[in-house]
């Protein structure tokens, strides 16, 4: 039986000429049980035997019997020898012997129809950083050495607690004393530390905000155009999106309700994304009249309001009233660098305590230590610091892509909606030439700008690129706008697309 065995395996193996010895061995040996070859109950040669027949290393094969024994393909009788299991299940029986172990990507037909849906939608590009990549900081200006230090500092003998889960509701306690204190004076936004919730980012907390908040089915303002993750969270959520157009003066609320009182009203009033425009005071006094008349929820998203470049800061709308029907959404992405994965939900008190215990539930708060660096980091001023440097040399850049803009386009180029803030900008492109080709081609350049229709929910739609200039030193913006501007002039006669893949 042992010579046939061997036989057996040795052909086997011989046909599987690629791979890890080990892992064909292993291979061979599973598949022959799974398909009956090796019956139940059958014996297996003993290490040695085995080894000296296939001619490989007896260590090898114990390796082998040791993977099968752990998942219950074959046992060990003391005394007696090693046999193949008589419980193999049926549903394993029936496995052909050409079937792969690990299938290689899971079919399409197993993903729910969200699951599709979010990955026809997705916009998320695979490179982040390069030439006029809009939303990105300049992340080599941060002070990485400064802030390594608080690290290594709370790294050297780090208690069990700051090790764990997060125990303290909301995240870390002294980032939230910090925050309380940075926000009330930047931004006038009023809280108490224990309405301060810490976030991975600001997906999370739309995530977060509209799982807690809606039902399938509720309805949600967006802006027209708008932050394509929000509409790809609501969706994936079942709930229904209501795009509001914007204007000069931000979101232009309807004159009467076109659908169902909307549960939530995202809008981004310091720097409305993507086309740039400032909420006036009539404007926010009137959505708060609504979301209070309405019973709804206004989503504050605060993105990149520190990067104001002429005149005061525009406060906050959660501080313009007490008690205001808001809640705010702020991030160290754009103020740091994206890849810190720190944000934070400013909460009315209504809402505290159910959405930290349903943070907690969902996501489990961690990253202590780097919370707390971030609060002595701020506490120390460090963080306001940083972020006048940054206004300081934004403002440069920005200054120096619209002269580019200009010289070679025109002053109408811009977009009329252009403020003084932000990090980007929109180049407006005629309605007969394709942003979308135009951005694709460029792309493949290494200039990565994106295509303004892409932010449109509706089929009425501008053309235009998002042009950053955080990231990029002025020496180098000249050569990128040339690459650019060689991609816009090779499309001067193409018709927009009907359909630009939303």
């Amino acid at each position: 039986m042992k010579s046939l065995q061997g036989d057996l395996l040795l052909q086997r193996l011989s046909q599987q000429a690629s791979g890890k010895l080990y892992t064909r061995l292993y291979n061979v040996i599973r598949l022959s049980i799974l398909d009956g070859t090796l019956v139940s109950g059958s014996r297996l040669p003993p290490s040695r035997d085995l080894a000296g027949e296939l001619k490989i290393s007896r260590n090898t094969v114990i390796k082998v019997y040791e993977q099968l024994l752990a998942e219950g393909y074959i046992v060990s009788r003391t005394g007696s020898g090693t046999y193949v299991t008589e419980s193999v299940p049926d549903k394993l029986l029936s496995i052909p012997i050409s079937a792969p172990l690990i299938s290689e990507e899971p079919a399409q037909s197993t993903l729910s129809v969200r699951g599709k849906q979010l990955l026809s939608q997705a916009r998320a590009s695979a490179n982040q950083w390069g030439a006029f990549m809009p939303g990105v900081p300049d992340v080599t200006a941060f002070p990485h050495k400064l802030f390594s230090r608080y690290l290594t500092r709370l790294n050297r003998a780090p208690s069990p607690l700051q090790l764990t889960y997060n125990s303290h509701p909301g995240g870390d306690e002294t980032l939230q004393l910090a925050l309380v204190e940075y926000l009330r004076v930047s931004r006038s936004v009023h809280c108490a530390p224990q309405q301060i919730l810490i976030t991975e980012g600001v997906h999370q907390a739309l995530d977060l905000v509209t799982r807690m908040l809606c039902n399938p089915g509720d309805y949600a303002w967006v802006e027209e155009p708008g932050y394509w993750g929000i509409r790809n969270i609501l969706k994936m959520n079942d709930v229904n999106i209501c795009p509001i157009a914007v204007d000069e003066s931000g979101m232009v609320p309807p004159d009467e309700l076109i659908t169902a009182p909307p549960r939530l009203i995202f809008v981004t009033p310091s720097h409305q994304y993507p086309l740039g425009s400032v909420m006036s005071l009539p404007r926010r006094q009137q959505l708060l009249a609504i979301a209070r008349r309405l019973g709804s929820w206004l989503i504050e998203d605060d993105y990149d309001s520190e990067f104001r470049f002429s005149g005061h800061p525009i406060p906050a709308l959660q501080g313009l009233e007490t008690e205001t029907p808001v809640i705010y959404i702020g991030t160290f992405s754009k103020t740091l660098y994206p890849g810190l994965r720190l944000g934070y939900v400013v909460l009315p008190e209504a809402l505290v305590n159910p959405l930290l215990t349903a943070h907690t539930e969902l996501y489990r708060a961690g990253h202590t230590l780097t919370q707390q660096a971030l609060a002595q980091f701020i506490h120390d001023g460090h963080y306001s610091a940083h972020i006048r440097r940054m206004r300081l040399l934004y403002a440069k850049r920005r200054a120096f892509l619209t002269d580019l803009i200009e010289e070679h386009m025109g002053k109408d180029a811009l977009h009329p909606f252009t403020s003084n803030a932000g990090l980007h900008l929109i180049l407006n492109l005629p309605d007969n030439l394709d942003d979308v080709a135009v951005a694709s081609e460029a792309n493949k350049l290494g200039v990565l700008v994106r295509p303004l229709s892409r932010y449109y929910h509706g089929a009425k739609r501008s053309s235009g690129l998002l042009m950053g200039f955080a990231s990029l030193p002025e020496e180098e913006m000249e050569a990128a706008f040339s690459i650019l501007m060689r991609c816009i002039n090779q499309h001067p006669s193409r018709v927009k697309l009907l359909n630009r893949g939303e």
